[in-house]
């Protein structure tokens, strides 16, 4: 009796040492890395014990590199042995005996991301790997103190940026993904630590500026200067429109959508404008907050 109580004891006690055993799974895995557009990488070939060629690639535009005796490969998305593995075949066939092949990144530029708002240092960055966004967060110093709890991520909108988009502009014509950032840093739910995109826009806004972007009205769609607006008290959906600029040439004011958040919920309101013009049915007052979609023309 006395020595199978030991042995339980020994086999629970093993069981608190197997690695990772009680450690929560993050939501987000590293990948291995993919080559990308405009990385540069080194390539070296080795045959009979000796190196024969050592050259510097850079991958165009088009995912492609000039791989010597072979000519040009698709390069972009292979995982660096994927790559090593393709260029090795051709070498062994026609050029070599038994050939090594070994590449190596020796600049990262497809892997780029930007972060702005209440961090320490906002910007774009390459990084050298997949980033998520604690790493990416942490590569820019850190959140500020007086952070907002509410991250948004634009899905590759670096390009979007650099030709002198506006972050607030972006937010509105796009569907951002949210992260409850209080969960993220404050409570440590790793769930919350998404894998970003190459070209991945995070948008951290001060606890200020959020409290601020709930007196604002977005209108988006068919509109002459789509974007957001200052709300005011007694705004209505047409006087809305009006405010972007009116109604472009292939405007369907009549199929108009207001969609609203209440209680948590999201609320259609559809309304005619055309009819509004004519004066036949009343307007909507909106609400701040509010985003008024005008489609395009089905004809």
């Amino acid at each position: 009796m006395k020595y199978k109580y030991r042995l339980c004891i020994i086999l629970l006690l093993s069981l608190c040492f197997i690695p990772g055993m009680f450690l929560p799974q993050a939501r987000a895995q590293v990948r291995a890395y993919q080559v990308g557009a405009r990385d540069v990488l080194t390539l070296v070939i080795y045959a009979g014990g000796e190196q024969q060629h050592e050259t510097d690639l850079t991958v165009s535009t088009m995912g492609l590199v000039n791989i010597p005796f072979i000519g040009s490969i698709k390069a972009e998305g292979l995982t660096i042995p994927q790559l090593e593995a393709l260029i090795t075949e051709p070498l062994a066939q026609n050029y070599f005996v038994n050939p090594e092949v070994r590449i190596q990144v020796k600049e990262y530029h497809s892997l780029q991301y930007y972060i702005s708002g209440a961090v320490k240092k906002p910007g774009l960055y390459e990084m050298s790997s997949a980033a998520t966004l604690m790493s990416l967060i942490a590569k820019a110093g850190g959140v500020l103190p007086e952070r907002g709890i509410i991250a948004y991520i634009l899905r590759e909108a670096t390009e979007q940026l650099a030709e002198g988009a506006d972050i607030q502009n972006l937010l509105s014509r796009k569907e951002p993904i949210k992260v409850d950032l209080k969960s993220l840093l404050d409570q440590g739910d790793m769930s919350n630590n998404l894998m970003l995109h190459p070209g991945d826009v995070v948008y951290i806004p001060l606890q200020k500026v959020l409290d601020l972007r709930q007196s604002k009205i977005y209108i988006e769609g068919q509109v002459k200067k789509p974007g957001i607006y200052e709300y005011q008290p007694g705004l209505t959906a047409l006087n809305a429109a009006i405010m972007a600029g009116g109604f472009d040439k292939f405007a369907a004011p009549n199929r108009t959508r207001i969609i609203r958040k209440e209680n948590g919920k999201t609320v259609v309101i559809k309304i005619n404008l055309d009819a509004v013009k004519k004066g036949e049915i009343a307007d909507v007052e909106l609400k701040p907050g509010d985003l008024i979609h005008v489609p395009e023309t089905w004809l």
